[in-house]
């Protein structure tokens, strides 16, 4: 988003998917959207003071071919449902911005929910190289948390960490086993509390951790963020 706005954009409304209220847990498996944190979405909204509309995924990955195809029950169509809910209170949007990096299945599945609608699609990180990219990220005052690790050499102590706290890990772990040091590869997830487009930002003032896998050398774990104010800037 800081970059569409760089771009000369202005943005309009957020638009958020995520895990049906039925569910009873913080994440769900899917191919194409984040699910941990997504409690406190909210939260970056209110920060950035716009419209939140967000649509609970009903839908699975069926249609898992890298192009996608129309297809009834796939939370593609979850996607295509939450974006024409915006254009009905914002008939002047022209555009989606998406923050995909490398992700050919994620950008294919947004570009084709934006044609169906007659929307762009703004990928102004796509192929970006990692490294530039983290140091941009790091330069720009954009404060981020890892909130899900799930790659070698990542552990449950590196939840809560700031991009900052991380960077030498990372560089490391791209230098030793190829990982992608912006998480590209699933490796891990974030958390936004500020950026330059927040008016105020989020603290998180109390979290616990979760463990999916306690695999010795690849364990999957998260941070369930329980409670957070908003601090003036």
């Amino acid at each position: 988003m800081m970059k569409c706005v760089e771009e000369g954009h202005s943005i309009v409304a957020l638009a958020n998917a995520t895990p049906p209220a039925t569910l009873k847990k913080e994440e769900m498996d899917s191919y194409l959207f984040q699910t941990v944190g997504q409690t406190f979405v909210p939260y970056i909204a209110e920060c950035m003071g716009l419209p939140l509309y967000q649509q609970e995924i009903q839908g699975s990955a069926i249609y898992q071919e890298l192009e996608y195809n129309e297809t009834s029950g796939d939370e593609t169509e979850d996607l295509y449902k939450l974006i024409k809910r915006v254009l009905v209170d914002h008939p002047d949007i022209s555009g989606v911005s998406v923050g995909a990096i490398l992700s050919s299945y994620q950008a294919n599945r947004v570009s084709h929910v934006c044609k169906r609608l007659g929307l762009e699609m703004h990928a102004y990180l796509w192929q970006r190289e990692q490294k530039e990219l983290f140091e941009e990220m790091l330069s720009s005052d954009l404060e981020a948390v890892i909130i899900k690790v799930a790659g070698i050499g990542l552990k449950q102590s590196d939840l809560m960490k700031s991009l900052g706290e991380m960077r030498t890990k990372l560089f490391s772990l791209n230098e030793k086993y190829g990982s992608h040091i912006c998480g590209e590869g699933g490796e891990y997830e974030t958390f936004t509390l500020n950026c330059p487009l927040f008016k105020k930002k989020i603290r998180v003032t109390d979290w616990s951790s979760v463990v999916h896998s306690d695999d010795i050398f690849d364990p999957v774990c998260f941070a369930k963020i329980e409670k957070v104010i908003l601090e003036d800037k």
